[in-house]
């Protein structure tokens, strides 16, 4: 009954094999390598156009080497308060980008929405140089709360931040979640919406530690190939983290591990909903929140289940929870069974 993070499975089959298949004889170092090319071009192919792409080993390097591309130091980003950047990544943005501040907004389900974000933009950056300059716009594909902005929601908020001069960021952690629920292409929720920068993850999805920052915008290939060496993630080996996205993307086998990791949240989500558990979310990838009574909570904690408290705040829950709830985060991976959704379910339903 483990549900703490999808950062805690392990590496999927497939991608470990091809880590395994890849560790033989000799290759060119720091990404001049046969196979280094190769995903270079099918990453290409997966998103419909010439792209820049620079291999990562984690989702803070990515997202504050993407922004530190297209934010200057005096510059500010406008994302979601509770968006990663915002709250797990100790300051990296901001460190990379040489000083650019982050605007942290209030949105429904982890969510911005362009009214906000035009308020927000209507009132700050206009005294020059006293107040700092908003350059970019950040969203979470899925968001921190599991939910997942369409295509269309994508494109106005693109198109907003591109009428103000905005360039566009995707945190992409669970980007490969968010693509099977909406059924899309990866071309229609990035580019062909107005996303300059995506952060593509697939550590969470079943890697050992690989992360993809792709360039829509090739004008800032320079840029984001000097800036990835001096952050320290040009790595030696390089083929190593290539052959993780080989194995991820080879037959679609990302797809196979994010639809298994929804299915098990929704599985999850809607035994909850039908034992009298408030799921205040529609759980469309795979993360499920649920207000637990704290009798509840205490039972599945002593029977051994994990999974996280969460701030409710700045995510527009309603109703918040009260002094008897306690609101919780479950994540479920590529590794998670029936058997632990079921296991949890079972003593929900026997306590309440």
């Amino acid at each position: 009954m483990f549900f703490g993070s999808d950062n805690t499975a392990g590496i999927s089959a497939p991608i470990l094999a091809a880590i395994a298949a890849t560790n033989t004889g000799y290759a060119g170092g720091y990404g001049n390598d046969a196979l280094t090319r190769e995903i270079e071009a099918r990453l290409a192919d997966f998103f419909e156009r010439e792209v820049t792409v620079a291999l990562v080993t984690t989702g803070t390097a990515a997202n504050a080497l993407a922004l530190a591309c297209i934010v200057k130091p005096w510059g500010a980003v406008i994302c979601h308060a509770e968006a990663h950047i915002m709250v797990d990544e100790c300051g990296a943005p901001e460190l990379f980008s040489g000083g650019a501040k982050l605007i942290g907004l209030e949105g429904h389900g982890g969510k911005l929405a362009p009214q906000t974000v035009a308020e927000t933009l209507e009132r700050t950056g206009h005294q020059m140089p006293h107040h700092v300059r908003p350059q970019a716009l950040s969203l979470t594909q899925a968001s921190e709360v599991g939910t997942v902005y369409t295509p269309d929601e994508v494109a106005a908020l693109a198109t907003l931040a591109r009428d103000t001069g905005l360039g566009v960021h995707m945190d992409g952690a669970r980007f490969a979640n968010a693509l099977v629920h909406l059924g899309c292409t990866p071309a229609e929720i990035t580019w062909r919406a107005g996303v300059d920068m995506l952060c593509f993850g697939a550590t969470k999805a079943g890697a050992l530690a690989a992360e993809a920052v792709i360039a829509f915008d090739t004008g800032i290939a320079e840029e984001l190939i000097y800036r990835r060496k001096r952050a320290g993630q040009l790595i030696s080996k390089h083929r190593f983290l290539a052959a993780q996205w080989q194995g991820f993307l080879e037959k679609d086998h990302w797809r196979d591990l994010a639809a298994h990791a929804n299915a098990m949240a929704t599985r999850l989500a809607e035994g909850l909903l039908a034992a009298g558990i408030q799921v205040p979310f529609e759980t469309q990838a795979n993360e499920v929140f649920a207000l637990l009574p704290v009798e509840l909570d205490a039972t599945l904690r002593a029977a051994g289940a994990v999974y996280y408290p969460w701030s409710p705040h700045a995510i527009g829950l309603d109703p918040m929870p009260t002094q008897g709830q306690v609101f919780a985060r479950f994540v479920t991976s590529f590794q998670t069974r029936e058997g632990d959704v079921d296991a949890l379910l079972d003593r929900v339903r026997a306590a309440t």
